[in-house]
């Protein structure tokens, strides 16, 4: 008997799915990749071969996770999120190895943000909704525009409830 659950309009062909995680209608999840326990893969989420994530992540509707995307515990990722790995993306021409993108333990990526490839969020770190990552961002920041920009430093949830 399996201990999580996959919609019956998914597709997950991973055999590594941890305990109480819910995958939700038109997801789709290759045979390579290990998911955690108690995540929450909403409607509509491509996770590819070479990918981990954490326990207790949340991923909602319309992200794709690709080849070399690391996403530790207690990650959010907003709604139509998109992470790249491939800084030269040729029709065709495939890196040898996609660049490492590592998401740290608590970190928050928001709504329509785009995190470009090889870079680390920092642990508890927040990316507001829309912004265009292009650097690695440190432990406990918050980033928003285009380019990302840090406008805060060291945040608490009081912190986040007065933005």
């Amino acid at each position: 008997m399996k201990d999580f659950f996959i919609h019956p309009n998914a597709l997950c062909e991973s055999t590594k799915i941890g305990k109480d995680t819910r995958i939700w209608a038109f997801a789709h999840v290759l045979p390579g990749a290990v998911i955690g326990c108690d995540c929450n893969i909403c409607d509509g989420v491509f996770i590819e071969n070479d990918v981990i994530i954490g326990d207790r992540v949340t991923i909602k509707c319309g992200v794709q996770i690709w080849d070399g995307i690391t996403i530790e515990d207690d990650v959010f990722i907003g709604p139509n999120a998109t992470f790249c790995n491939d800084k030269f993306p040729r029709s065709k021409e495939y890196p040898e190895k996609f660049l490492l993108t590592v998401l740290k333990k608590g970190c928050s990526i928001g709504a329509n943000a785009t995190i470009l490839p090889g870079l680390t969020i920092g642990e508890g770190a927040m990316v507001g909704a829309g912004s265009v990552v292009t650097k690695s961002i440190p432990d406990k920041t918050v980033v928003v525009g285009n380019p990302a920009k840090i406008i805060n430093i060291d945040i608490t949830q009081k912190d986040v409830e007065l933005l």
